[in-house]
């Protein structure tokens, strides 16, 4: 069952998965996978995991801070957006909480699974106006 965190602090430090959930208040132009695209105002998910030094929290850490070199996909978005929390899978892996959301659609094609070759992007699109419990029920198998 995955946790909702609004901060990087009560998040675990081991490694495993991570769906950020970012709002976009202004469209926000983006490359990844060598395409450039146009990102909507909207909220949406982003796949990932965290296995390195202080595993889940200190990548959502990273993730939460504005201020940042850019090295990610990801940073393009988080760096524009607003952070409004993630739900982290300890031991699990982001391919199998990108699994969970199949039904949302993928905005951007290659956006943070460049180096993935099973998932289309790690990256999708919130229905509008989707509640929380509605987001956390899809992730009742992740």
């Amino acid at each position: 069952m995955a946790i909702f965190v609004e901060t990087a602090a009560p998040a675990p430090s081991e490694s495993g998965a991570y769906a950020l959930l970012v709002a976009l208040d202004a469209p926000l132009r983006v490359r990844a996978g060598g395409r450039d695209a146009t990102l909507a105002p909207a909220r949406y998910v982003y796949c990932g995991s965290a296995k390195g030094p202080g595993g889940l929290a200190a990548r959502l850490a990273r993730h939460m801070r504005r201020e940042k070199r850019a090295h990610w996909h990801v940073d393009q978005l988080t760096r524009a957006g607003r952070v409004l929390g993630a739900w982290v899978f300890p031991g699990r892996s982001e391919c199998e909480v990108n699994d969970a959301l199949a039904g949302f659609p993928t905005p951007v094609e290659g956006y943070g699974s460049s180096d993935c070759k099973r998932c289309r992007s790690h990256l999708r699109l919130l229905p509008n106006g989707a509640p929380a419990p509605f987001i956390q029920s899809r992730f009742r198998k992740a």
